[in-house]
């Protein structure tokens, strides 16, 4: 019997396991093939605005083709239905593949995928200076959401998910570790050993696909494969902690710039909003036309790395790129911030190498390559995938101890200032999400409606500390919400509350004893939240409400326990 009984576990497992590489084999298809379709429309786009349009705008001043503040111009008027239609178009899409798996199980949407191709090509295409990574891993997260859609396991729907993702990174920057490791690192906010796995074999079919195809990877040019890791070891610290700085403030610039284009829109139409920042690109991109500010920049990298920029060149370079940077994005253009926050860094990294060459003999296209790691792991403090991608990109293992040690100052640097967040949480923490990088999610993943009581019991504000005994007495329940008349929650009351009480007091309504500074829940929190209220409110329960503050459930601790076994339970293949 024991050995049967063995027998059919192994059986069991390697069916599961058969599942999950199926569904991960599936997902990495469709999101390479989401990758492949998106890559070709940028090259569309970008060859419809800078071969074909530009040649018939072309007015000379003093230089300068003011024909080029036309296209971003034209990019947004392009896009102006869309992302007023659809908010959730604008930016990179990663805060949404985030919200997505963690309160909707993984559910994202193939029409967004479509839609995000679509938007993302133009702002790109049409000159706007921002990134793949983010709209690919929307577009493939989406792709493989709706993969996983008839999967009756959510934590299984939110891998294979993940995994989408995964496949659509790697497919736009030929870089299967990286991908991967985004996935993990970003999504997940750790790495999840096993669950390496399927996400790993998503991101490999992925590249394969893309790769097959277009036979064009992404690489960073590298001449000399000296180090001069030692000798500088000092000045990567220091370029990690200026970097770690710069990313924060850059951060906090971009939504500063995106509250101010918000407040804008209460004023002037959305459409005149897209064209003020397309306009801004333009202006900023028309000085520098063949150093990379429009669009990816990857060509304006390369130089970079090359030494072919002067000190004060690359420092007018990364201030020129942040500001077209927060223009694009806070004005609401589609796209992600990894392309220009490599350009940035690169340009700084290049910047400070120079300055360091005074002093010390140096290595340009290693100051030039950890300064592109330190800035994007500063911002997105995901230092894991910027080491392992850099590293993929370049080709050039040597390279990788000063772009680990800039890339880790930068994190543990900007992390000071972060507090747990980075350029991706912000936007769901002034959403009321709280997502904490850095450490795997388990609670987090876990929405509060999922584990919410919706047969609560509670009491009016007229009842008695006599009904309230009594329906202790009956219930076994020692703490409960109350209620008005329309069914909001003014306030809780527990056991303590009626223990010790004289009777003559216990006649009196519950409004006299019930305790009015409560805590709360909204279903769309997440079980982290919960348990953080619960611990800060010594309250044994918290009552679920809508923005009325109408009741619809409760949330105790020994649901936020179960909570936490199906999150690990879930989250953790075994």
């Amino acid at each position: 019997m024991p050995v049967e009984l063995f027998q059919w576990d192994t059986r069991r497992y390697l069916k599961k396991w058969l599942v999950i590489l199926g569904v991960a084999t599936l997902a990495g298809v469709v999101g390479g093939f989401g990758a492949l379709v998106f890559r070709l429309m940028i090259r569309l786009f970008n060859r419809l605005f800078f071969s074909l349009t530009v040649s018939h705008l072309t007015l000379m001043v003093h230089g300068l083709n003011l024909g080029y503040v036309v296209l971003p111009v034209l990019g947004g008027l392009l896009i102006a239905p869309l992302v007023r239609r659809y908010p959730e178009l604008r930016g990179n899409g990663i805060p949404e593949v985030i919200e997505g798996i963690i309160l909707k199980s993984g559910r994202i949407g193939a029409k967004f995928a479509v839609l995000k191709t679509l938007a993302t090509a133009i702002s790109i295409g049409s000159g706007g200076p921002l990134g793949r990574e983010g709209p690919v891993g929307f577009i493939g997260a989406a792709l493989g959401s709706e993969v996983a859609k008839k999967l009756r396991n959510p934590h299984m729907r939110k891998l294979v998910t993940t995994c989408g993702l995964a496949a659509g990174i790697a497919g736009t920057f030929n870089t299967p570790l990286a991908g991967a490791m985004f996935g993990l690192e970003v999504i997940y906010m750790g790495a999840i050993s096993i669950n390496l796995v399927p996400i790993f074999v998503s991101a490999i079919i992925g590249n394969a696909i893309t790769m097959e195809i277009l036979h064009s990877p992404s690489r960073f040019p590298v001449v000399s494969t000296s180090t001069d890791f030692l000798q500088s070891f000092p000045f990567y610290i220091l370029l990690g902690m200026g970097l770690g700085v710069l990313g924060y403030l850059y951060t906090r610039g971009l939504y500063r710039a995106t509250d101010s284009f918000d407040a804008l829109s209460e004023r002037v139409p959305f459409v005149v909003r897209l064209i003020i920042g397309g306009a801004g690109v333009g202006v900023l991109g028309m000085l520098f036309p063949s150093y990379g500010i429009f669009g990816i920049g990857f060509d304006g990298i390369r130089m970079a790395i090359l030494g072919k920029f002067a000190l004060g060149l690359l420092l007018a370079l990364a201030v020129t790129k942040m500001l077209a940077t927060l223009l694009s994005i806070s004005s609401g253009f589609s796209g992600g911030i990894f392309a220009p926050s490599l350009y940035i860094g690169t340009m700084l990294g290049s910047a400070f190498g120079l300055a360091v060459s005074h002093i010390i003999p140096i290595n340009l296209e290693a100051y030039a390559l950890a300064g592109m790691a330190g800035f994007f792991s500063a911002a997105t403090q995901a230092p894991l995938t910027q080491i392992i991608m850099i590293t993929e990109m370049s080709g050039v293992y040597t390279f990788a101890p000063p772009v680990a040690l800039t890339s880790v100052v930068a994190f543990i640097t900007a992390r000071t200032f972060f507090r747990g967040s980075s350029v991706y949480t912000i936007k769901l923490e002034r959403r009321g999400i709280h997502i904490k990088t850095g450490k795997p999610l388990v609670l987090e993943t876990i929405a509060v409606h999922e584990i919410m009581s919706t047969e609560v019991v509670y009491v009016t504000e007229d009842a008695t500390l006599l009904d309230v005994e009594r329906i202790i007495g009956s219930t076994g329940h020692d703490y409960m919400p109350v209620v008005d008349s329309e069914g909001r929650v003014v306030g809780v009351i527990g056991v303590s509350d009626v223990l010790g009480k004289p009777t003559a007091l216990k006649k009196l309504s519950v409004s006299r004893h019930m305790k009015r500074d409560f805590a709360f829940s909204k279903p769309n929190e997440t079980a982290q939240d919960a348990l953080e209220k619960l611990l800060r409110s010594d309250q044994n329960l918290l009552p679920v409400v809508d923005d009325e503050m109408r009741l619809l459930g409760v949330v105790t601790k020994k649901d936020i326990y179960r909570a936490y076994f199906m999150g690990t339970e879930g989250v953790y293949l075994d």
